[in-house]
């Protein structure tokens, strides 16, 4: 691995070190709305965020951030290098104690991911990779299962910002896991569900909707572990916008797919 990756490496570490103490959840007094239901940020999504754009910008300089505390016009993809960062994934999980949150930190150069890295902090496992080099947790190398969809569990999200108008997908999702995997699973944090992919405990991963700092890190494990990351319409996944995500090993893709085509021809999932 060289250098520059180690020393993101190492900055995610410092940068954990800000949620020391919140096993039990984050203080109510320090969560705050921003908008849609149950979309919430507290004020350790901001110290982290910004400790990771001050040390990374130092780290890279010149570098663009496409991060998730940021306004909404500075998520810029940019040619040259970028980061994109979500501080916390799994907000609700972190407020609530749940102990299944991750800092999610990717470096995309001219438009293309190059590193990714996704620190759970509570679990202490560091997945990561390099383009063309691996996928490792923790410095051992990973590699997605070779188990077919019905050998295997699978997992979905919820997309809970979207529940007025996709709670019947969700449904439909879960259904369509459930009845050809061994058994369902929801977390409610996207980047450590891909690597939970990566690494083999799981076959799949579906989401309706999710933002390019829920998966940028991930997508790249994945795939640099041997997985497949497409749209659930099987197009090629968007770092600009929103997008689906359907993540999965080679062997259990192709009905993972069937069921995400028919919920995505369905609900016009993009």
């Amino acid at each position: 691995m060289i250098k520059r990756n180690e020393k993101i490496i190492n900055i995610i570490y410092e940068a954990a070190k800000i949620l020391d103490g919140t096993e039990k959840g984050c203080p109510r007094e320090q969560i705050h709305e921003k908008g849609g239901t149950f979309n919430y940020v507290t004020e350790y999504d901001v110290k982290v965020q910004s400790f990771l754009e001050a040390e990374l910008s130092a780290l890279v300089p010149g570098a663009h951030f496409f991060a998730e505390e940021d306004d909404e016009n500075e998520r810029v993809l940019s040619d040259g290098y970028t980061f994109i960062i979500d501080p916390i994934d799994g907000t609700s999980n972190f407020i609530h104690g749940m102990g299944n949150s991750a800092i999610s930190v990717a470096l995309f150069k001219d438009k293309e991911a190059e590193f990714g890295a996704v620190y759970l902090p509570y679990t202490r496992e560091m997945f990561y990779a390099e383009k063309g080099c691996g996928a490792f947790c923790s410095g051992d190398p990973i590699r997605v299962s070779e188990l077919e969809l019905n050998q295997a569990l699978s997992i979905f999200g919820t997309s809970p910002y979207m529940r007025d108008t996709m709670s019947g997908a969700v449904t439909e999702l879960m259904h369509g896991l459930l009845i050809r995997s061994v058994d369902v699973r929801r977390f409610g944090a996207a980047a450590a569900d891909l690597c939970h992919v990566a690494c083999g405990c799981a076959a799949a991963f579906c989401e309706m909707y999710l933002s390019p700092w829920d998966y940028a890190a991930g997508n790249l494990i994945l795939t640099e572990a041997g997985g497949i990351v497409t749209r659930f319409d099987g197009s090629p996944v968007s770092y600009t916008q929103k997008s689906s995500i359907l993540a999965s090993n080679k062997k259990a893709y192709a009905e993972v797919y069937a069921v995400c085509r028919e919920i995505a021809e369905k609900y016009i999932v993009k």
